[in-house]
């Protein structure tokens, strides 16, 4: 059984919806130390020697198996930079959840920056998820700054859930990706920042080979003082096909800077961008007001419901 206090619990719950100890392979990360790690028959997880991380190995073949891999921190000034790289072998098929939960009740930062590296063999199937959540009642800020690098084998399939809802004061998101013939990556993004947060996300992803394809998608609301920006470039160099989109609520002093990009470089790329910012439909809170819910519930339902 882990060992952990209430608060990592609840940290754990909102970033991984782990409510015990996860079957399967996993490593619980707390305050900068391992709370718990096991591997299994198909996923070893080992440290590695020279920096803070993890070589997460799934074998060829591996099915319907998952790799838990959270991260919380309750520490106040605690600050830390981790690289996890996953091999994934040839014809796998698995899930793998990561996320941080930070709870900082101090008046120092406290940051949290993790290198996540995917080698994706032919074939191979992977869902990925990464939550990211802040609570506390200190001044010091909630820092998380993902870099995620994904580098696609032939007919390989990467579908990544990025999810950051709150409490995060300030994060730079950075994803790469490299795809060969036939990779398809999915990447959703969803995002709310409030008071003066400020949430950047960049995206750069190159289709290699033909028939290899990706789709972008990003739906946020910017509320109070806080800012937003959304870069993303799909670079198709070979027959493929990418599309990236950005829809965004915009409320109270809110701002949101959209930058879609394309690159074409071989005549039968295809590829697509959309951008859409405006605020919440007058005719839609009313509709719900008239259903019994007071003007800020209308609000709610209407973004609860836009970023499920």
């Amino acid at each position: 059984m882990l060992n952990l206090d209430e608060i990592q619990m609840r940290l754990l719950r909102e970033v991984a919806d782990l409510h015990k100890t996860p079957e399967g392979a996993y490593n619980i990360r707390s305050n900068s130390e391992s709370a718990g790690r096991v591997s299994t028959a198909n996923i070893e997880i080992v440290s590695k020697e020279d920096v803070s991380g993890l070589d997460i190995t799934i074998k060829p073949g591996t099915k319907n198996e998952s790799v838990h891999i959270p991260v919380v921190l309750t520490k106040t000034g605690l600050k830390e930079v981790v690289y996890n790289d996953f091999h994934v072998g040839e014809d796998a098929d698995v899930t793998i959840v990561a996320g941080c939960g930070i709870d900082n009740c101090g008046n120092q930062d406290t940051e949290h920056d993790g290198i996540h590296r995917f080698y994706v063999g032919k074939n191979a199937k992977v869902r990925y998820v990464e939550k990211h959540y802040g609570s506390g009642t200190g001044r010091g800020k909630r820092i998380l700054n993902p870099g995620t690098e994904v580098y696609m084998e032939e007919g390989s399939t990467v579908e990544m859930e990025m999810v950051q809802i709150k409490g995060v004061d300030d994060t730079v998101r950075t994803t790469t990706a490299e795809l060969k013939a036939g990779a398809k990556l999915v990447v959703r993004e969803r995002l709310m920042t409030h008071g003066s947060q400020r949430a950047i996300s960049t995206y750069v992803v190159n289709l290699n080979g033909d028939g290899a394809s990706a789709d972008v998608v990003s739906r946020s609301v910017a509320r109070d003082n806080s800012f937003q920006k959304f870069d993303a470039k799909i670079v198709g160099n070979a027959a493929c096909s990418g599309h990236t989109e950005c829809d965004s609520i915009i409320m109270d002093n809110g701002r949101i800077l959209a930058v879609p990009g394309l690159e074409a470089n071989s005549v039968d790329a295809a590829l697509v961008h959309e951008a859409a910012i405006g605020k919440i439909a007058g005719d839609q809170i009313i509709k719900l007001m008239t259903l019994g819910l007071t003007e800020q519930e209308a609000e709610e339902q209407i973004i609860n419901g836009f970023l499920k």
